[in-house]
Protein backbone atom coordinates (compact mmCIF):
# COMPACT_ATOMS: atom_id res chain seq x y z
CA UNK A 1 0.00 0.00 0.00
CA UNK A 2 1.47 3.43 -0.94
CA UNK A 3 1.92 6.17 1.69
CA UNK A 4 -1.29 8.06 2.48
CA UNK A 5 -1.25 11.87 2.24
CA UNK A 6 -3.50 14.17 4.25
CA UNK A 7 -6.26 15.04 1.77
CA UNK A 8 -8.48 18.14 1.60
CA UNK A 9 -11.46 15.92 2.40
CA UNK A 10 -9.75 14.62 5.52
CA UNK A 11 -8.92 18.18 6.63
CA UNK A 12 -12.59 19.15 6.16
CA UNK A 13 -13.66 16.21 8.32
CA UNK A 14 -11.16 17.16 11.04
CA UNK A 15 -12.37 20.77 11.02
CA UNK A 16 -15.98 19.62 11.27
CA UNK A 17 -15.19 17.31 14.16
CA UNK A 18 -13.36 20.02 16.12
CA UNK A 19 -16.22 22.46 15.49
CA UNK A 20 -18.54 20.02 17.28
CA UNK A 21 -16.10 19.36 20.16
CA UNK A 22 -16.99 21.77 23.00
CA UNK A 23 -14.32 20.38 25.35
CA UNK A 24 -11.69 20.80 22.65
CA UNK A 25 -12.69 24.41 22.11
CA UNK A 26 -12.68 25.05 25.85
CA UNK A 27 -9.17 23.57 26.16
CA UNK A 28 -8.04 25.68 23.18
CA UNK A 29 -9.27 28.85 24.83
CA UNK A 30 -7.63 28.00 28.13
CA UNK A 31 -4.24 27.04 26.63
CA UNK A 32 -4.26 30.09 24.36
CA UNK A 33 -3.90 32.34 27.43
CA UNK A 34 -2.13 30.00 29.88
CA UNK A 35 0.65 27.43 29.90
CA UNK A 36 -0.39 23.83 29.41
CA UNK A 37 0.82 22.93 32.88
CA UNK A 38 -1.23 25.69 34.49
CA UNK A 39 -4.34 24.34 32.78
CA UNK A 40 -3.63 20.64 33.36
CA UNK A 41 -2.41 20.95 36.97
CA UNK A 42 -4.35 18.58 39.21
CA UNK A 43 -5.26 20.68 42.23
CA UNK A 44 -6.30 17.58 44.18
CA UNK A 45 -2.72 16.31 44.05
CA UNK A 46 -1.36 19.70 45.11
CA UNK A 47 -3.78 19.94 48.03
CA UNK A 48 -3.11 16.35 49.08
CA UNK A 49 0.69 16.63 49.20
CA UNK A 50 2.40 17.20 52.53
CA UNK A 51 6.03 17.27 53.68
CA UNK A 52 5.69 14.91 56.65
CA UNK A 53 7.59 11.62 56.59
CA UNK A 54 7.75 8.68 58.98
CA UNK A 55 11.48 8.27 58.27
CA UNK A 56 13.31 11.59 57.93
CA UNK A 57 16.98 12.43 58.14
CA UNK A 58 18.13 15.83 59.45
CA UNK A 59 17.81 18.69 56.96
CA UNK A 60 20.96 20.41 55.77
CA UNK A 61 21.05 23.81 54.05
CA UNK A 62 20.12 23.39 50.40
CA UNK A 63 22.71 23.83 47.65
CA UNK A 64 22.35 25.42 44.22
CA UNK A 65 24.00 24.18 41.04
CA UNK A 66 22.64 27.25 39.21
CA UNK A 67 22.94 27.19 35.41
CA UNK A 68 24.99 24.03 35.20
CA UNK A 69 24.46 20.29 34.87
CA UNK A 70 26.56 19.36 37.91
CA UNK A 71 23.69 17.64 39.74
CA UNK A 72 25.64 14.38 40.12
CA UNK A 73 28.55 16.21 41.77
CA UNK A 74 26.26 18.18 44.06
CA UNK A 75 24.37 15.03 45.04
CA UNK A 76 27.58 13.13 45.77
CA UNK A 77 29.09 15.95 47.81
CA UNK A 78 25.80 16.32 49.70
CA UNK A 79 26.33 12.74 50.90
CA UNK A 80 29.88 13.58 51.93
CA UNK A 81 29.02 16.68 53.93
CA UNK A 82 26.88 14.61 56.30
CA UNK A 83 30.00 12.68 57.25
CA UNK A 84 32.18 15.81 57.33
CA UNK A 85 29.78 17.65 59.64
CA UNK A 86 30.01 14.81 62.17
CA UNK A 87 33.80 14.57 62.03
CA UNK A 88 34.32 18.33 62.22
CA UNK A 89 31.49 18.79 64.76
CA UNK A 90 29.95 21.65 62.77
CA UNK A 91 26.37 22.56 61.88
CA UNK A 92 27.15 22.88 58.19
CA UNK A 93 29.91 22.61 55.64
CA UNK A 94 29.77 22.71 51.86
CA UNK A 95 32.41 20.97 49.77
CA UNK A 96 33.69 22.52 46.56
CA UNK A 97 31.73 21.42 43.51
CA UNK A 98 33.95 23.70 41.42
CA UNK A 99 37.02 21.68 42.44
CA UNK A 100 35.59 18.42 41.13
CA UNK A 101 34.16 20.16 38.05
CA UNK A 102 37.69 21.27 37.11
CA UNK A 103 39.10 17.77 37.31
CA UNK A 104 36.08 16.21 35.63
CA UNK A 105 36.41 18.51 32.61
CA UNK A 106 40.10 17.90 32.06
CA UNK A 107 39.72 14.15 32.63
CA UNK A 108 36.84 14.03 30.14
CA UNK A 109 38.96 15.85 27.57
CA UNK A 110 41.76 13.30 28.02
CA UNK A 111 39.24 10.42 27.99
CA UNK A 112 37.73 11.59 24.69
CA UNK A 113 41.13 12.08 23.05
CA UNK A 114 42.17 8.59 24.18
CA UNK A 115 38.90 7.24 22.76
CA UNK A 116 39.67 8.99 19.47
CA UNK A 117 43.07 7.30 19.43
CA UNK A 118 41.34 3.95 20.00
CA UNK A 119 38.89 4.51 17.14
CA UNK A 120 41.12 6.07 14.48
CA UNK A 121 39.92 3.71 11.77
CA UNK A 122 36.22 4.35 12.40
CA UNK A 123 34.56 6.45 9.66
CA UNK A 124 34.20 10.11 10.60
CA UNK A 125 30.55 10.13 9.56
CA UNK A 126 29.77 6.82 11.25
CA UNK A 127 27.42 6.60 14.20
CA UNK A 128 30.18 6.06 16.79
CA UNK A 129 32.38 9.07 16.00
CA UNK A 130 29.33 11.27 15.43
CA UNK A 131 28.00 10.28 18.83
CA UNK A 132 31.32 10.69 20.65
CA UNK A 133 31.79 14.21 19.31
CA UNK A 134 28.20 15.36 19.87
CA UNK A 135 28.64 16.44 23.52
CA UNK A 136 32.04 15.21 24.73
CA UNK A 137 32.50 17.71 27.58
CA UNK A 138 28.98 17.82 29.01
CA UNK A 139 28.48 18.64 32.68
CA UNK A 140 26.68 15.38 33.47
CA UNK A 141 28.13 12.26 35.00
CA UNK A 142 27.49 8.92 36.68
CA UNK A 143 28.20 7.63 40.17
CA UNK A 144 31.27 5.64 39.14
CA UNK A 145 32.64 8.74 37.45
CA UNK A 146 32.15 10.66 40.72
CA UNK A 147 34.00 7.89 42.57
CA UNK A 148 36.88 8.11 40.09
CA UNK A 149 37.32 11.82 40.69
CA UNK A 150 37.24 11.56 44.48
CA UNK A 151 39.60 8.59 44.56
CA UNK A 152 42.15 10.42 42.41
CA UNK A 153 41.80 14.04 43.54
CA UNK A 154 40.09 14.05 46.93
CA UNK A 155 37.83 16.94 47.94
CA UNK A 156 38.24 20.41 49.40
CA UNK A 157 35.95 22.77 51.34
CA UNK A 158 34.07 25.24 49.17
CA UNK A 159 35.95 28.10 50.84
CA UNK A 160 39.21 26.72 49.40
CA UNK A 161 37.95 26.69 45.80
CA UNK A 162 34.74 28.74 45.61
CA UNK A 163 32.38 29.14 42.70
CA UNK A 164 33.19 31.33 39.70
CA UNK A 165 30.90 32.76 37.06
CA UNK A 166 31.80 29.90 34.74
CA UNK A 167 31.25 27.13 37.29
CA UNK A 168 27.77 28.46 38.00
CA UNK A 169 27.03 29.11 34.32
CA UNK A 170 28.95 26.51 32.34
CA UNK A 171 27.46 26.88 28.88
CA UNK A 172 30.02 29.22 27.28
CA UNK A 173 33.04 27.55 28.86
CA UNK A 174 31.84 24.12 27.74
CA UNK A 175 31.06 25.35 24.24
CA UNK A 176 34.56 26.81 23.79
CA UNK A 177 36.26 23.70 25.16
CA UNK A 178 34.10 21.47 22.98
CA UNK A 179 35.04 23.48 19.89
CA UNK A 180 38.72 23.00 20.66
CA UNK A 181 38.27 19.33 21.51
CA UNK A 182 36.58 18.59 18.17
CA UNK A 183 39.38 20.38 16.33
CA UNK A 184 41.95 18.34 18.26
CA UNK A 185 40.11 15.11 17.43
CA UNK A 186 40.20 16.06 13.76
CA UNK A 187 43.93 16.80 14.00
CA UNK A 188 44.70 13.40 15.51
CA UNK A 189 42.65 11.61 12.87
CA UNK A 190 44.35 13.56 10.04
CA UNK A 191 47.77 12.74 11.48
CA UNK A 192 46.84 9.05 11.60
CA UNK A 193 45.59 9.15 8.01
CA UNK A 194 48.97 10.66 7.04
CA UNK A 195 50.80 7.72 8.59
CA UNK A 196 51.88 9.22 11.93
CA UNK A 197 52.50 6.52 14.57
CA UNK A 198 50.78 6.13 17.93
CA UNK A 199 53.78 7.32 19.96
CA UNK A 200 53.86 10.68 18.19
CA UNK A 201 50.06 10.91 18.34
CA UNK A 202 50.12 10.47 22.11
CA UNK A 203 52.82 13.11 22.48
CA UNK A 204 50.61 15.49 20.53
CA UNK A 205 47.66 14.53 22.71
CA UNK A 206 49.57 15.40 25.88
CA UNK A 207 50.18 18.90 24.55
CA UNK A 208 46.48 19.20 23.79
CA UNK A 209 45.60 18.34 27.41
CA UNK A 210 47.81 21.23 28.49
CA UNK A 211 45.61 23.63 26.50
CA UNK A 212 42.57 22.45 28.43
CA UNK A 213 44.30 22.92 31.76
CA UNK A 214 45.01 26.55 30.86
CA UNK A 215 41.41 27.13 29.73
CA UNK A 216 40.02 25.64 32.94
CA UNK A 217 42.33 27.74 35.12
CA UNK A 218 41.04 30.83 33.32
CA UNK A 219 37.39 29.86 33.86
CA UNK A 220 37.42 28.06 37.20
CA UNK A 221 40.66 29.00 38.94
CA UNK A 222 43.56 26.66 39.58
CA UNK A 223 42.78 23.78 41.97
CA UNK A 224 44.94 23.64 45.11
CA UNK A 225 47.51 20.93 45.58
CA UNK A 226 47.45 21.67 49.31
CA UNK A 227 45.81 24.20 51.62
CA UNK A 228 45.73 25.43 55.21
CA UNK A 229 42.72 24.20 57.14
CA UNK A 230 41.35 25.52 60.40
CA UNK A 231 37.84 25.84 61.77
CA UNK A 232 35.71 26.52 64.83
CA UNK A 233 33.22 23.82 65.75
CA UNK A 234 29.66 24.23 67.01
CA UNK A 235 30.93 24.10 70.61
CA UNK A 236 33.04 27.20 69.86
CA UNK A 237 36.25 25.19 69.99
CA UNK A 238 39.04 26.27 67.61
CA UNK A 239 40.91 23.65 65.57
CA UNK A 240 43.91 23.94 63.27
CA UNK A 241 44.85 21.00 61.04
CA UNK A 242 47.78 22.64 59.29
CA UNK A 243 48.56 21.98 55.63
CA UNK A 244 46.53 19.25 53.92
CA UNK A 245 46.26 17.84 50.45
CA UNK A 246 42.74 17.34 49.07
CA UNK A 247 43.24 13.59 49.42
CA UNK A 248 44.25 13.99 53.07
CA UNK A 249 41.23 16.18 53.75
CA UNK A 250 38.92 13.53 52.30
CA UNK A 251 40.51 10.72 54.29
CA UNK A 252 40.59 12.62 57.59
CA UNK A 253 37.39 14.67 57.52
CA UNK A 254 35.04 12.87 55.13
CA UNK A 255 36.09 9.23 55.09
CA UNK A 256 33.06 8.07 53.11
CA UNK A 257 33.62 4.41 52.26
CA UNK A 258 33.13 4.37 48.50
CA UNK A 259 34.03 0.69 48.24
CA UNK A 260 30.98 -0.34 50.25
CA UNK A 261 28.54 1.19 47.76
CA UNK A 262 26.87 -0.52 44.80
CA UNK A 263 24.93 0.95 41.88
CA UNK A 264 21.49 -0.56 41.25
CA UNK A 265 19.33 0.32 38.27
CA UNK A 266 15.76 -0.51 37.35
CA UNK A 267 15.37 -0.66 33.58
CA UNK A 268 12.64 -3.13 32.52
CA UNK A 269 13.42 -3.11 28.79
CA UNK A 270 13.65 -6.40 26.88
CA UNK A 271 17.35 -5.91 26.07
CA UNK A 272 18.34 -5.71 29.77
CA UNK A 273 17.20 -8.81 31.69
CA UNK A 274 17.18 -8.40 35.45
CA UNK A 275 19.97 -9.81 37.63
CA UNK A 276 22.69 -8.96 35.14
CA UNK A 277 25.66 -6.61 35.34
CA UNK A 278 25.93 -3.94 32.64
CA UNK A 279 28.41 -1.32 31.50
CA UNK A 280 28.38 1.20 28.68
CA UNK A 281 31.10 1.37 26.05
CA UNK A 282 33.17 4.57 25.96
CA UNK A 283 31.35 6.07 28.98
CA UNK A 284 33.68 7.45 31.63
CA UNK A 285 35.98 10.27 32.64
CA UNK A 286 39.20 9.01 34.29
CA UNK A 287 41.04 6.73 31.85
CA UNK A 288 42.58 4.58 34.58
CA UNK A 289 39.47 4.70 36.78
CA UNK A 290 36.80 2.07 37.30
CA UNK A 291 34.24 1.49 34.60
CA UNK A 292 30.57 2.36 34.98
CA UNK A 293 28.79 -0.72 36.37
CA UNK A 294 25.04 -1.18 36.77
CA UNK A 295 23.24 -4.06 38.47
CA UNK A 296 19.79 -4.23 36.90
CA UNK A 297 17.34 -5.57 39.48
CA UNK A 298 13.63 -6.00 40.04
CA UNK A 299 11.78 -2.94 41.31
CA UNK A 300 11.11 -4.48 44.73
CA UNK A 301 14.85 -5.10 45.28
CA UNK A 302 15.69 -1.62 43.99
CA UNK A 303 13.16 0.08 46.26
CA UNK A 304 13.74 -1.93 49.42
CA UNK A 305 17.48 -1.24 49.34
CA UNK A 306 16.80 2.50 49.27
CA UNK A 307 14.34 2.20 52.17
CA UNK A 308 16.84 0.19 54.21
CA UNK A 309 19.52 2.86 53.66
CA UNK A 310 17.21 5.59 54.93
CA UNK A 311 16.11 3.54 57.94
CA UNK A 312 19.81 3.14 58.72
CA UNK A 313 20.16 6.93 58.77
CA UNK A 314 22.03 7.25 55.46
CA UNK A 315 20.99 9.52 52.56
CA UNK A 316 20.70 7.91 49.12
CA UNK A 317 22.13 9.22 45.82
CA UNK A 318 19.78 8.52 42.91
CA UNK A 319 19.15 9.24 39.22
CA UNK A 320 15.72 9.91 37.72
CA UNK A 321 13.81 11.62 34.91
CA UNK A 322 13.02 14.83 36.75
CA UNK A 323 11.15 16.57 33.91
CA UNK A 324 8.17 14.20 33.86
CA UNK A 325 5.00 14.98 35.86
CA UNK A 326 6.90 17.46 38.03
CA UNK A 327 6.38 21.01 39.25
CA UNK A 328 9.68 22.55 40.40
CA UNK A 329 8.16 25.54 42.20
CA UNK A 330 5.71 23.40 44.16
CA UNK A 331 8.34 20.71 44.61
CA UNK A 332 6.06 17.84 43.59
CA UNK A 333 6.84 14.72 41.58
CA UNK A 334 3.60 12.77 41.07
CA UNK A 335 2.26 10.66 38.19
CA UNK A 336 -1.17 12.31 38.58
CA UNK A 337 0.13 15.88 38.79
CA UNK A 338 -1.03 16.89 35.29
CA UNK A 339 -4.30 15.76 33.72
CA UNK A 340 -3.17 15.80 30.10
CA UNK A 341 -5.92 13.41 29.02
CA UNK A 342 -8.67 15.87 29.92
CA UNK A 343 -6.96 18.68 28.02
CA UNK A 344 -6.21 16.73 24.85
CA UNK A 345 -8.84 14.02 24.90
CA UNK A 346 -6.01 11.53 24.34
CA UNK A 347 -4.77 8.83 26.70
CA UNK A 348 -1.02 8.51 27.29
CA UNK A 349 -0.57 4.84 28.09
CA UNK A 350 3.09 3.89 27.53
CA UNK A 351 4.68 1.89 30.34
CA UNK A 352 8.19 2.47 31.74
CA UNK A 353 9.90 0.11 29.31
CA UNK A 354 8.22 1.61 26.26
CA UNK A 355 9.05 5.16 27.35
CA UNK A 356 12.74 4.24 27.57
CA UNK A 357 12.78 2.25 24.33
CA UNK A 358 11.11 5.02 22.33
CA UNK A 359 13.16 7.89 23.73
CA UNK A 360 10.49 9.49 25.89
CA UNK A 361 12.20 8.90 29.23
CA UNK A 362 15.79 8.68 30.49
CA UNK A 363 17.88 9.72 33.47
CA UNK A 364 18.24 13.49 33.45
CA UNK A 365 18.99 14.47 37.06
CA UNK A 366 20.67 13.21 40.23
CA UNK A 367 19.44 14.08 43.71
CA UNK A 368 19.46 12.64 47.23
CA UNK A 369 16.75 10.87 49.22
CA UNK A 370 16.61 12.08 52.83
CA UNK A 371 13.33 10.51 53.91
CA UNK A 372 10.50 8.15 53.13
CA UNK A 373 6.92 7.95 54.41
CA UNK A 374 5.93 4.35 55.20
CA UNK A 375 2.37 3.22 55.84
CA UNK A 376 1.35 0.97 58.74
CA UNK A 377 2.40 -2.09 56.71
CA UNK A 378 5.85 -0.67 55.99
CA UNK A 379 5.11 0.16 52.35
CA UNK A 380 6.33 3.53 50.96
CA UNK A 381 3.77 6.24 50.26
CA UNK A 382 6.12 9.07 49.28
CA UNK A 383 9.79 10.08 49.36
CA UNK A 384 11.63 13.18 50.58
CA UNK A 385 14.16 14.56 48.10
CA UNK A 386 17.06 16.95 48.68
CA UNK A 387 17.62 18.83 45.43
CA UNK A 388 20.37 21.24 44.34
CA UNK A 389 18.29 24.01 42.75
CA UNK A 390 18.31 26.48 45.65
CA UNK A 391 15.74 27.23 48.34
CA UNK A 392 13.04 28.81 46.18
CA UNK A 393 11.55 25.51 45.03
CA UNK A 394 9.40 23.11 47.00
CA UNK A 395 9.81 23.15 50.78
CA UNK A 396 12.92 25.34 51.00
CA UNK A 397 14.58 23.26 48.30
CA UNK A 398 13.18 19.85 49.27
CA UNK A 399 10.79 17.94 47.00
CA UNK A 400 8.08 15.32 47.55
CA UNK A 401 8.06 12.27 45.25
CA UNK A 402 5.03 9.97 45.23
CA UNK A 403 5.79 6.27 45.34
CA UNK A 404 3.98 5.81 42.01
CA UNK A 405 6.37 8.38 40.47
CA UNK A 406 9.28 6.41 41.94
CA UNK A 407 8.06 3.32 40.10
CA UNK A 408 7.77 5.06 36.72
CA UNK A 409 10.68 7.51 36.56
CA UNK A 410 13.36 6.28 38.98
CA UNK A 411 16.29 4.52 37.31
CA UNK A 412 19.30 4.38 39.63
CA UNK A 413 20.15 4.25 43.34
CA UNK A 414 23.48 3.98 45.14
CA UNK A 415 23.17 1.84 48.26
CA UNK A 416 25.33 0.15 50.87
CA UNK A 417 26.15 -3.44 49.92
CA UNK A 418 24.78 -4.49 53.32
CA UNK A 419 21.28 -3.89 52.01
CA UNK A 420 21.65 -6.08 48.91
CA UNK A 421 21.48 -9.87 48.91
CA UNK A 422 24.60 -11.99 48.49
CA UNK A 423 23.10 -13.45 45.30
CA UNK A 424 22.81 -10.01 43.72
CA UNK A 425 26.24 -8.88 44.91
CA UNK A 426 27.79 -11.99 43.38
CA UNK A 427 26.90 -10.52 39.99
CA UNK A 428 29.63 -7.92 40.53
CA UNK A 429 32.15 -10.70 39.91
CA UNK A 430 30.69 -11.50 36.48
CA UNK A 431 31.70 -9.97 33.16
CA UNK A 432 29.36 -7.06 32.43
CA UNK A 433 27.18 -6.96 29.36
CA UNK A 434 28.58 -4.11 27.27
CA UNK A 435 25.90 -1.70 26.05
CA UNK A 436 26.50 0.70 23.13
CA UNK A 437 27.55 4.30 23.92
CA UNK A 438 24.09 5.65 23.04
CA UNK A 439 22.17 3.37 25.38
CA UNK A 440 19.56 5.34 27.40
CA UNK A 441 21.11 4.23 30.70
CA UNK A 442 24.07 6.49 29.96
CA UNK A 443 21.89 9.57 29.55
CA UNK A 444 22.68 11.18 32.91
CA UNK A 445 26.33 11.39 31.89
CA UNK A 446 25.93 11.97 28.18
CA UNK A 447 22.97 14.35 28.05
CA UNK A 448 22.26 15.28 31.66
CA UNK A 449 24.37 18.43 31.59
CA UNK A 450 22.65 19.75 28.49
CA UNK A 451 19.18 18.89 29.70
CA UNK A 452 19.69 20.55 33.06
CA UNK A 453 21.49 23.70 32.00
CA UNK A 454 18.09 25.37 31.78
CA UNK A 455 16.48 23.35 34.58
CA UNK A 456 13.72 21.42 32.88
Amino acid sequence: MPPQPITPAQVADLQEAFAHDPLGRLARNAVAKNSLHAVALNRAVVAGTDHVFSVQLPSNPITDQKSSGRCWLFAGLNLFRVEAMQRLNVDNIELSQNYLLFWDKIEKANYLLETILATLDEPTDGRLITFLLHSPLQDGGQWDMFVNLVAKYGVVPKSVMPETESSSNTRIMTAMMTTLLREQAATLRRMHAAGVGIVELRERKQAMVGQFYRMLCIHLGEPPQEFEWQWRDKDKQFHRAGTLTPQEFFTRYVGYDLDKMVCLIHCPTADKPFNRLYTIQHLGNVVEGQIVRYLNVDLSVFKQAAIAMLQDGQPVWFGCDVGKQSHPELGILDTQLYDYASVYGARFAADKAERVEYGHSMMTHAMVFTGVDLDDDGKPRKWRVENSWGEKIGDKGFLVMSDAWFDEYMYEVIVDKRFVSAEVLALLETDPVVLPPWDPMGALAVAGGELLNDRV
